[in-house]
């Protein structure tokens, strides 16, 4: 549902309200999509992706109204299956490992630890903008304080739930986690920019919408999944 409410969320942004026919198949085939990445079959998830990309595509096709702006439909309505569904999805493919719960509360512990250092530093000792075109808010400061911030939050996940993780997987999680959750916060912020929009929605009063809340886990969730695989399910 909360992968939905987001996919909406991006879809009122980038596309005009004459497309509500494409954001509402795109949202139910957003809900398909990750409906079949909580199965872990390889074979379902293509396929759900190559329906989508012929429904779309003949969607387009049959009922065009502006040939100049088919193409940037067709790549919002796509990019939006990949980035919103396709990313968070793999929350559900984390929680499915062993130890599966452990992750997803590491993974949360670590990028909420990273954003509250990140705001605290930042607001404390920024100084120098991080990357003013896209967030003129972050400074390089908040972003060194959320990097720190991810790591001990990673190194506290270990002590408080999660022994079976080395402190070499603690350096490497963190270090790459806290990266890539600044990295989504930032992404989000560029696509925002780009529709020309403050905040994802309304639907948390004071927050902006679901996208806004969910911008860094949306980045972290799939490196985590294949590194969890790859260091302890293979």
């Amino acid at each position: 549902m909360v992968a939905l409410l987001a996919l909406h969320e991006f879809y009122v942004m980038g596309l005009p309200p004459a497309r509500k026919a494409e954001r509402l198949s795109g949202v139910l085939l957003g809900g398909v999509l990750t409906g079949l990445l909580s199965l872990d079959l390889p074979w379902a998830l293509a396929g759900g992706l190559s329906f989508a990309v012929l429904f779309f595509a003949i969607f387009l096709l049959l009922r065009f109204q502006d040939l100049s702006t088919v193409t940037r439909d067709l790549a919002l309505l796509l990019c939006g299956l990949l980035y919103v569904p396709f990313l968070l999805g793999h929350l559900a493919l984390l929680r499915g490992l062993p130890q599966g719960r452990e992750w997803v509360f590491f993974v949360l512990l670590v990028v909420m630890a990273s954003d509250t250092a990140a705001y605290f530093t930042g607001t404390s000792f920024g100084r120098r903008k991080l990357y003013p075109a896209i967030s003129p808010n972050k400074s390089i400061e908040g972003a060194i304080g959320g990097l720190t911030g991810c790591i001990l939050g990673a190194l506290l996940g270990k002590f408080w739930f999660f022994s079976a993780l080395t402190l070499v997987d603690v350096l490497v999680l963190g270090t790459v986690l806290g990266v890539l959750a600044q990295l989504g916060d930032l992404f989000e912020s560029m696509l925002k920019r780009s529709f020309g929009v403050k905040d994802s929605g309304t639907l948390i009063p004071g927050h902006g919408g679901i996208l806004d809340r969910l911008d860094s886990l949306l980045f972290v969730f799939a490196p985590a999944y294949y590194y969890a695989l790859l260091r302890f399910a293979v």
